[in-house]
């Protein structure tokens, strides 16, 4: 199993969602003990968090300044090793950039970051610093991803010619925001998010999972943003046209007011000899589709699979796994390369199966394309990074 790795935390305080997912999911497998955190900007809040996980109270700080601060100076074997940003966007660069200056490595929340600028800043300052950085782009660590991404990588598919990536919620279906909905409240707030409202918190997954799987970059957009609720100040709604670098195209649809959907995020791929297709409700499931055969069925667990596969698969077939387990597997390999960092045998971020620096700076390039194809009158945008 390896040795555990001690973790802090910044953000995931009382009342957040993403932050106790995070937990859960860094202590599925038995590799990381969270010791630390600063939890919230409310130092009270930060503490009555820390008491209710069973902390060190010595070691919940009042802010993450102070943490990255104090645990620095702590001896090596008591210090954490690495810390989890699980703050709203504008609150992920200077935590990050303090933690790899302070000697932390870092797992973070989507989108990397508040603006493209400050991406590009912590890129640079993870090539400065040589420490591990990993995004939780959740749906990259489903095993069935993990199976289509092998698929089209050993050919089966032939050239990918078509992508349609679709991300439907209806939770923003109404003003929540304006009812005191502290998740909708920062979501929707360009303060806090950034430019891109549904495009930053789905669409950048969307894109995301259709890169990762498909092995192509996107190079244009052609994006339609709409803020359909009034009053809204970002986008709850979008669609767009992809050009990929092979010659293939695709659609993108991100939008967080279709009423009486949940999470549904689908994806379709295909090539000249079949087509692929899985969705976030049936996870354990894809479709294998060959030109002129019959569907193929292919389930989670079985012994037909791809090594990538079976590695993020912990059940046996028929026994479901979810969103849990793919960020769960997230965190399993980011603990795989910290600790061949620290042993001296790491030699590239490339050689771990997690999103990492450059796929956050090719999601919020994702976010910034999408905003100026939107406010263009040629429409194709050129993705540039």
């Amino acid at each position: 199993m390896g040795k555990k790795l001690r973790l802090g935390m910044v953000g995931g305080g009382i009342g957040a969602f993403i932050g106790e997912v995070h937990r859960k999911a860094a202590s599925l497998d038995g590799k990381f003990d969270l010791v630390c955190g600063a939890f919230s900007s409310s130092a009270e809040k930060s503490k009555k968090t820390g008491d209710l996980l069973g902390l060190d109270s010595s070691r919940v700080y009042g802010s993450y300044k102070e943490m990255f601060e104090k645990e620095s100076k702590l001896p090596e074997s008591e210090r954490m090793e690495a810390v989890s940003i699980v703050t709203p966007n504008h609150v992920h660069f200077e935590p990050a950039q303090l933690a790899m200056e302070n000697g932390f490595h870092v797992i973070i929340d989507k989108p990397l970051a508040f603006s493209l600028e400050e991406a590009k800043e912590l890129k640079h300052i993870v090539e400065k610093t040589g420490y591990v950085l990993a995004l939780t782009h959740t749906y990259t660590g489903y095993p069935m991803i993990k199976e289509a991404k092998h698929y089209i990588e050993s050919g089966k598919l032939g050239k990918i010619r078509k992508i349609y990536v679709e991300y439907p919620q209806g939770w923003l279906a109404t003003p929540l925001e304006q009812e005191g909905n502290k998740q909708a409240s920062w979501r929707t707030d360009p303060g806090k998010s950034g430019e891109g409202g549904a495009i930053g918190d789905i669409g950048t997954h969307a894109a995301n999972l259709a890169e990762y799987v498909s092995g192509l970059e996107i190079t244009h957009i052609n994006a339609d943003v709409n803020i359909t609720v009034e009053n809204r100040k970002l986008d709850d709604d979008s669609a767009a046209l992809l050009k990929f670098g092979n010659g293939a195209t695709g659609v993108l649809m991100a939008t967080q007011i279709a009423a009486g959907e949940e999470n549904d995020l689908k994806l379709r791929l295909y090539g000249e000899r079949g087509g692929l297709e899985w969705t976030h409700t049936d996870p354990n499931t894809l479709l294998y589709k060959p030109l002129e055969e019959p569907t193929q069925i292919l389930r989670a667990g079985t012994g037909y699979l791809s090594e990538a596969a079976t590695a993020n698969t912990r059940l046996p077939a028929g026994h479901p796994e979810g969103y849990l387990e793919a960020f769960a597997n997230l965190y399993v390999a980011f603990h795989a390369a910290v600790r061949d960092h620290q042993s001296g045998s790491f030699a590239s971020v490339n050689d771990y199966d997690f999103p990492n620096v450059d796929d956050g700076l090719r999601g919020m390039a994702f976010v910034s394309t999408m905003v100026k194809s939107n406010k263009s009158d040629k429409k194709w945008t050129e993705f540039v990074v």
